[in-house]
């Protein structure tokens, strides 16, 4: 009887044993699974987040480069430029001027495209300008205010790796949008410029998708105002 009972027990004790050992295995590959699933989540590359120029905000109504920049820097911006699975590298505003003119910028980069959006308060009416912007430049209409096409230039910048001074040239083509500030044209403007990566002109179709939809959503922006 004594040795039956301690059979009882050893087959008692090995079954739980057993269980014992499935349960830790279950629990490590879990917890592998979950820490696996952790580190691909850290690897991922994030989209940029806008990062403004520590510069008084401008008085009045004037738009920031900051508020410039969290217009453009739209979770479907990538879609709108037709790259859906490109992430924005950098994004960026700045308060900037020429003279005493207010030129408030932002910019978004991909893959393919840069998107930079500006606004200009010189006073000066779009309609007519296609005349001063080159023989590619036409009138286009957009959320209902005066505009104009046209087509542009970036600067390429070059570093001398011996410190001497850096090399400017054109770079890219670009495509441009200038829109008047409100429906009345009475002087500014809201500015949208794309380029390539690659050096191709980019769509003028690609260009207006993304300016209606960023524009329309900059503060006091209606079809009226």
């Amino acid at each position: 009887m004594a040795e039956e009972n301690d059979a009882h027990i050893k087959s008692a004790s090995a079954w739980g044993q057993a269980l014992a050992a499935v349960a830790l295995v279950g629990a490590l590959s879990g917890g592998f699974w979950w820490l696996a699933k952790s580190s691909a989540a850290e690897s991922e590359p994030k989209p940029a987040t806008c990062s403004a120029e520590e510069t008084p905000a401008p008085k009045g109504r004037r738009l920031t480069g900051a508020r410039l920049c969290e217009a453009l820097n739209r979770p479907d911006l990538a879609a709108l430029l037709g790259t859906p699975t490109e992430i924005a590298k950098t994004a960026s505003g700045s308060d900037s001027s020429i003279g005493k003119i207010a030129t408030p910028q932002a910019q978004v980069e991909f893959e393919t495209y840069t998107v930079t959006l500006s606004a200009t308060y010189d006073g000066l009416p779009v309609a007519g300008s296609e005349g001063l912007l080159g023989s590619y430049a036409r009138p286009q209409k957009v959320l209902g205010r005066p505009g104009v096409l046209y087509s542009t230039r970036t600067i390429s910048i070059s570093f001398r790796l011996d410190g001497g001074d850096a090399d400017s040239g054109p770079g890219v083509p670009a495509r441009a949008l200038s829109v008047a500030r409100d429906a009345k044209d009475r002087g500014g403007s809201v500015d949208v410029t794309l380029w390539r990566a690659d050096g191709a002109v980019p769509d003028d179709a690609v260009l207006l998708r993304v300016a209606e939809r960023v524009l329309q959503t900059l503060p006091g922006w209606t079809s009226r105002g």
